[in-house]
């Protein structure tokens, strides 16, 4: 949250009349790391009974990976004789254009 009011990346409004809220939910997650290592993992879930289409959303959009795809993008920069790199980027998409 410290890095979506550092970055201005939402402004606070009143609801419109007639407009209820989504309800919603924190989800707190305890997870093992490498050896006695725990890692905190939390999510804001919305509870998308309450949603309707075209009224609360237009489309959805799950990011999925799995291993075929990941062997892809590994196997053919080695075998163009590329390099790859990796980044690690915590707030990357708050500086994307939502329209």
């Amino acid at each position: 949250m410290n890095s979506l009011q550092k970055n201005n990346t939402f402004d606070l409004v009143e609801l419109p009349n007639g407009i209820k809220t989504l309800k919603n939910k924190w989800v707190f997650k305890l997870k093992q790391g490498y050896g006695n290592r725990v890692k905190y993992r939390t999510r804001l879930v919305v509870k998308n009974f309450g949603q309707m289409k075209g009224i609360d959303f237009d489309e959805n959009f799950l990011l999925v990976q799995n291993m075929s795809s990941i062997g892809v993008v590994l196997v053919l920069p080695t075998s163009l004789n590329m390099e790859i790199e990796q980044l690690n980027v915590k707030i990357a998409f708050l500086h994307g254009d939502l329209i």
